[in-house]
């Protein structure tokens, strides 16, 4: 088990999982994924959420090392997403004397997951507003729905002042990956939780009431320090407000010749002085750092080919995938390319269309297959558009 300290009655229970090659069966974890759950040890012991079933012999050992032959008193149950609740059974078979502490919606779907005998008695629904006094330590809970899903609930516990932050503040990253915490945290919400804006909005505003001084989320490390810096980032994130003023070339090129292109824009862009310019292949680079980075930005340029009388596939992709979690407030320039019959920036068009205050800037630059000296010329000008305050 990991030595990490929260405090003395506060202990960490969680388990670093560095062999899953895909969270969520979508994202890439070079360097794994923590599954976080803690104890709290009072008169009364509160087992704060499990952990994923990759993961349930090393947490049960790392529980029973804690509770060092006490049992708990309560399971809470933050989060219902099998990553963090697989192990409700198992725990509730080994201590059957244990309460089951949750939102009304979170218990209403143990049984969709799980069965537990006489689970119905076993269960407490909370609600906002409820408390759960375990001695010297109270957890008080505040509802959270859709930050994912719709049974989320976080607790703050006052004596401490503690919030366990359900997959809020989490990251991808195992918890002794030597990695600076915005990227992955970055790529984590917005992939994940950054189609709840709204939702993360009203949590926000329910934490700005509370004093808190350390954060314990379900995945990634437990922040401490500079809390107001991981505050700022989620109210940025969250309201859809660029993070850094600069641009994504995000490309999706066939032979070469629209790669060609975006790369030249890249330094057309540079050369007027963009403050940033990140350049992807959408075929190539990993869709959701395209996706985290296209957030990230106050600008963007997407280039693709055409194909089959509509949009190469990964594009196509790339931009379903802005849409269903909320792009919005960008600028957006587009570049086409098409040998016979141009139809990509068509169909980017539409798609752009779709997102809420999204504004495409300039004309339209169509390629011809290879770049000529026009071409040049007008991506000049789509720069000069795309720039302008």
């Amino acid at each position: 088990m990991k030595d990490i300290t929260i405090s003395q009655s506060v202990r960490y229970v969680g388990v670093d999982d560095k062999t899953i090659d895909l969270f969520e069966g979508q994202y890439v974890v070079p360097n794994g994924i923590s599954y976080n759950s803690y104890i709290i040890l009072d008169d009364k012991i509160a087992v704060m959420d499990t952990v994923d079933r990759r993961a349930s012999d090393e947490w049960m050992a790392n529980v029973e090392a804690v509770l060092d032959g006490r049992k708990p008193d309560y399971l809470v149950i933050t989060h219902m997403e099998p990553d963090h609740a697989a192990n409700i059974q198992n725990l509730a078979e080994k201590y059957p004397e244990m309460e089951l502490v949750a939102s009304v919606k979170a218990i209403s779907m143990i049984p969709q997951f799980f069965n537990i005998e006489n689970a119905g008695c076993r269960c407490r629904g909370v609600k906002e507003g409820d408390t759960l006094c375990l001695g010297a330590h109270t957890l008080h809970f505040v509802m959270a729905p859709m930050v994912h899903w719709p049974e989320v609930m976080v607790a703050y516990e006052s004596s401490e002042k503690i919030l366990f932050s359900a997959d809020g503040f989490g990251k991808f990253g195992a918890l002794d990956a030597e990695e600076d915490w915005t990227c992955e945290a970055r790529r984590y919400y917005i992939n994940i939780v950054g189609k709840y804006g709204a939702q993360v909005q009203a949590l926000l505003k329910k934490a700005a009431t509370l004093d808190i001084q350390t954060i314990c989320p379900l995945h990634g490390p437990i922040l401490k320090e500079n809390l107001g810096f991981y505050l700022g980032k989620y109210d940025t994130w969250s309201s859809y407000r660029p993070e850094d003023e600069g641009v994504l070339v995000a490309y999706a090129s066939i032979h070469g010749n629209t790669a060609a292109a975006a790369k030249q824009m890249a330094e057309i862009l540079k050369a007027k002085g963009a403050e940033k310019v990140e350049v992807m292949d959408l075929a190539r680079d990993d869709m959701a750092e395209a996706v985290e980075n296209a957030f990230r930005y106050s600008c963007m340029v997407v280039a693709a080919s055409s194909y089959d009388a509509g949009l190469f596939p990964y594009m196509d992709t790339f931009l379903r995938k802005l849409k269903a979690k909320n792009y919005q407030n960008r600028r957006v320039a587009v570049i086409e390319n098409g040998s016979w019959a141009p139809s990509a920036g068509k169909c980017m068009n539409e798609l752009l269309g779709e997102m809420k205050n999204v504004t495409i800037c300039g004309s339209m630059v169509t390629i011809r297959s290879t770049v000529k000296p026009e071409t040049v010329e007008a991506m000049e000008a789509l720069a000069d558009a795309l720039l302008e305050k």
